[in-house]
């Protein structure tokens, strides 16, 4: 009986210490939120996470690949939006949490900070904003398949 007190008490101890340590891997092919388009995260040369755009439910407008429209710089507006990078300098801080990145939005053309949780394997919180989280809005991309 003595022994399988301690087992359990023993269970118990370590099994928080188990789910703390589980990490997951953000590099990979996810959805957007909405399930229109899906980014290729992927570590740069610098040790810092890229996002991309690799595909894209509606990537074609009359025929031709879609353009980076909305964007501030009139020079970039006849960029394609596929493969646009649209997360740079995304840096891990542990824990499934990454920070001090930026995230562009191609519906207005404006350009977030960004700081993103892996909440699971195949889902990732990221919040946008402007000077302080508090100020922004949280999406919820999924893993994608390739």
């Amino acid at each position: 009986m003595k022994k399988l007190i301690f087992v359990a008490t023993l269970l118990a101890m370590l099994l928080p210490i188990a789910l703390i340590a589980q990490t997951y891997n953000i590099e990979g092919l996810w959805y957007v939120q909405d399930k229109a388009g899906k980014i290729q995260i992927y570590k740069n040369s610098s040790g810092s996470y890229e996002g991309k755009i690799v595909w894209q439910k509606e990537g074609f407008e009359d025929g031709k690949p879609k353009m980076d429209k909305k964007n501030p710089d009139k020079s970039l507006r006849s960029r394609p939006l596929t493969n646009l990078v649209v997360i740079k300098n995304l840096k891990s801080q542990g824990n499934n949490k990454y920070d001090g990145g930026t995230i562009y939005d191609l519906t207005t053309g404006n350009t977030y900070s960004v700081k993103v949780e892996l909440t699971g394997p195949n889902t990732m919180k990221l919040r946008g904003f402007i000077g302080f989280p508090l100020l922004g809005k949280t999406l919820t991309w999924t893993r994608a398949s390739s």
